[in-house]
């Protein structure tokens, strides 16, 4: 494992704390490629095998009808930032001062792609990063946080993007999801049959506001409003870019071998998105949390399903650890659980629940388009790092400690099925909320309304309730740095 510079400890945990079997004897490929795409604001019900009336989504619609179909998958924060953190660790995103958009992932952190390159994969991202900078000589850059290529973005991005090759500032021609997969599919083929397995994180940056989508797929839409044109668009346009990355890796020797996991970093949007509940992005209820999802081994999932076991985005981390043959330190707080007994179909109930928690700081600003354009242009004045602001060099503080006394903004116990809610207001009063998401998906009928039956819960409520407390508790020691 990597051994990060004044955090030996942490390094030495993982160090020390991993183990490695043999995947033969767990029936599995050896080192299997892995690619992890991911979806911009694309709520649960963006996609036409989800019943949209409108969405054309023939990509997405057959590789559902062709994998696994994950029908209760979550994201972690209702919020990019932290769930693409959350992909990367295996933690909740408070753990590591990710608490909203435009925060940063800690460099303390060991991220996946750290953990892959060290066993031996070749590793890279393309697209939306939003973790940090992708200016060189970031703590907190694509490859500070372990991947070889990396052509990305600081936040989300439109058509003809500038994107950043390891630093450099590039300046590409064309829709914005197919110019991501482009620049995914020839690290791919570069890096096919060289003897090392891949690790390529393709992050889009659609379908988030502003809509502006290319002139072949708005016009499908133009009966539509407006704004829905070009919303429903850059989906079909995403929809499109991953059609043809599943159709090029189809020609390798090695799809057989090759894991794709697709899912979306938050719910849907007001006003255009369909989302999987009440809420939207923002929200922890379910419209801001649960995602489309889909997956794809061919070598281990051999027929389709569509599954309706609670999953969420932490869960991809441990899951590839366990797929490769690894474990974290026990001691390391994770909130992620592997889903392997799932792909290989001998998963009984997830028995974890999953925590939620909208900690009330604010995002920061990170407007891609405009940053990017400055950092063109100094660099052709020879300045290769632009406005320094930019670096993120004080991404390793940890620069207040929290209170365990006061647990403030709102969270949420996934204990399938119960959903139970924790709202505490800026005067610390609490409220609690609690739903049945089988009979309740839209999280209506409060279980906790002294007027609705609770069927004898009260002793699994209080059980809840101080399960919950506890992994907050928890999580703020993590966010004040006790894990290092």
């Amino acid at each position: 494992m990597p051994v990060k510079p004044g955090f030996i400890l942490f390094g030495m945990l993982y160090c020390f704390g991993i183990t490695q079997c043999s995947q033969d004897e767990r029936n599995i490929p050896p080192l299997p490629n892995i690619i992890l795409c991911m979806a911009d604001d694309q709520g649960w019900g963006d996609m036409g095998y989800a019943g949209h009336e409108v969405i054309r989504t023939p990509s997405f619609d057959a590789m559902a009808s062709e994998a696994m179909r994950f029908d209760q998958f979550y994201a972690a924060a209702p919020v990019c930032s932290p769930t693409r953190g959350s992909v990367l660790t295996g933690r909740n995103p408070n753990r590591f001062g990710c608490y909203s958009w435009g925060r940063t992932i800690r460099p303390q952190e060991i991220t996946l792609a750290e953990v892959l390159k060290d066993a031996g994969y070749i590793t890279g991202h393309f697209g939306k990063w939003h973790l940090g900078s992708v200016r060189k000589g970031s703590p907190v850059n694509p490859g500070s946080s372990g991947f070889d290529e990396w052509f990305s973005a600081p936040n989300f991005f439109d058509n003809d993007p500038i994107l950043s090759r390891e630093g450099i500032a590039v300046q590409t021609t064309g829709e914005s999801s197919m110019v991501t997969v482009e620049a995914a599919l020839k690290f791919i083929k570069e890096n096919e049959g060289k003897g090392k397995p891949y690790f390529a994180v393709i992050w889009f940056g659609s379908p988030h506001l502003p809509h502006q989508a290319a002139e072949a797929d708005r016009i499908i839409y133009e009966d539509q409003p407006q704004k829905l044109q070009n919303f429903y668009g850059e989906i079909t346009g995403m929809d499109r870019a991953f059609g043809k990355l599943r159709a090029e890796l189809g020609k390798l020797e090695s799809y057989k071998n090759t894991i794709l996991w697709y899912c979306s970093d938050n719910g849907g949007l007001p006003g255009v998105g369909s989302t999987g509940g009440r809420g939207n992005k923002g929200e922890i209820y379910e419209g801001g949390l649960r995602v489309p999802a889909l997956l794809e081994w061919p070598a281990v999932i051999r027929e389709s399903s569509v599954e309706q076991f609670p999953a969420v985005t932490s869960d991809i981390f441990p899951t590839i650890l366990d797929i490769i043959g690894l474990e974290p330190e026990p001691g390391l707080p994770m909130d992620g659980i592997s889903l392997l007994p799932l792909i290989q179909g001998t998963a009984g109930d997830r028995g974890k629940p999953v925590g939620f928690w909208q900690f009330p700081e604010r995002g920061i600003s990170t407007p891609s388009a405009v940053w990017m354009a400055e950092l063109l242009e100094a660099q052709k004045e020879g300045n290769m790092t632009g406005d320094s602001s930019r670096l993120r060099m004080d991404a390793a503080n940890i620069s207040r400690i929290y209170s365990r006394d006061s647990l403030p903004g709102h969270a949420a116990w996934l204990d399938w099925p119960l959903k139970l809610h924790r709202i505490e207001d800026k005067t610390g009063k609490v409220a609690w909320e609690l739903y049945d998401l089988v009979e309740d998906s839209m999280e209506q009928a409060n279980l906790l309304d002294p007027f609705v039956n609770q069927d004898n819960l009260s002793i699994r409520i209080e059980e809840m309730k101080a399960s919950l407390e506890s992994w907050q508790r928890s999580v703020i020691g993590s966010m004040n740095g006790e894990d290092y």
